[in-house]
This record gives C-alpha cells, sequence and structure tokens, in this order.
C-alpha cells in the first residue's frame, strides 16, 4: 500500500541516501556534496528552505520529492520541484505521479500558479511521462548557472577580462 506523507527530521539519513541515488541515475554519482547537518537546518530548520514527501510502500521508504516556492514576475509565487525520484524497483506504479500529485495539490492550496521543474534530455521515458500529465516545455530557454569560482568572483565585485571558454554542463532532472 502506498502512502505519501511529509517528511520529518528523521528522514534526513534517507533524504541524503536517496540524493545519491538520483545522482547516480542521473549520472551524475559524484554531483552530491551536501551534508545531512545541511539538509536538517536547510529543511527543518527555524527558516526552512526546501519542503519534502516521502513515498512509502508498505512501510519501505522508495522515493521522494523535494521542493520549494519560487515567484515569478509574470505570474506570481509558484513551486519549483527540485527532485522527484522513485527506486526504479517500484517505477512503474504510479508513484512518481503520486507525489506529483501531493506536490500540486499543496501548490493549489497555496495559490500557486504551478509547478516547474527540469528534466534531462536523454530521460525520454520522464519526458514522455511529464507530456502525458499536459506539460509545457521551454526548449528555447537555457539553464545558466554561478557557482563555485566566478560566484566568488561575482560576490567579491571582481571582473574576468578574459572568460573561460563555455562549458558543457548537464542539470539536473528537476
Amino acid at each position: 500500500m502506498l502512502l505519501i506523507r511529509p517528511a520529518a527530521v528523521s528522514d534526513v539519513p534517507l533524504l541524503l541516501r536517496f540524493s545519491r541515488e538520483f545522482a547516480e541515475y542521473e549520472r551524475q554519482p559524484d554531483a552530491v556534496v551536501i551534508t545531512e547537518e545541511t539538509l536538517t537546518r536547510d529543511g527543518f530548520g527555524p527558516q526552512p528552505k526546501f519542503r519534502s514527501l516521502m513515498a512509502e510502500w508498505d512501510g519501505e521508504a522508495i522515493g521522494y520529492a523535494l521542493f520549494f516556492g519560487i515567484y515569478s514576475s509574470l505570474k506570481g509565487s509558484g513551486i519549483f520541484l527540485e527532485d522527484l525520484f522513485v527506486r526504479e524497483a517500484f517505477r512503474g506504479r504510479g508513484i512518481g505521479r503520486a507525489l506529483l500529485s501531493a506536490v500540486a495539490r499543496i501548490a493549489r492550496e497555496e495559490g500557486s500558479y504551478g509547478i516547474r521543474w527540469e528534466v534531462l534530455d536523454w530521460n525520454e521515458s520522464a519526458i514522455k511521462f511529464y507530456r502525458s500529465l499536459g506539460c509545457e516545455f521551454f526548449d528555447e530557454w537555457r539553464q545558466v548557472l554561478l557557482q563555485a569560482d566566478a560566484f566568488h568572483r561575482l560576490a567579491d565585485g571582481e571582473t574576468l577580462r578574459n572568460p573561460p571558454a563555455p562549458k558543457q554542463w548537464r542539470p539536473h532532472s528537476r
């Protein structure tokens, strides 16, 4: 029997494990640098930066959704779905849809215009699933990420006279 429930602070080790499994699935096994302490602070501290739902099948944790609020100057408040993950042995049973449906209910109850997320271009099964839900794809938009040294240089007010050649970056499917 499927149960979708809000994550609790006691789920933090499991959230980290799922993040690692998700990174493996996305072919980015070394991408996870977050710690349990950071997840605890950011998800369950006095000013949570994210929320999460856990999926359980007969008492076994098998998937999760991690999301947070966003704001559009054109549409107002929405939700960004950072992670939607179901362990491989449990895929094809409607669990991902149930998680996404639960996030959609939360978004609607909060007056959000909708839910945004990303999907890797090679993840054809996810793309097909999202199309079946009536999702819109914005192929003309480019993902932009500022991190590491470039992030710190900009924060420090430094300029980059000779920027490096563009690097092929692959976003997570959120």
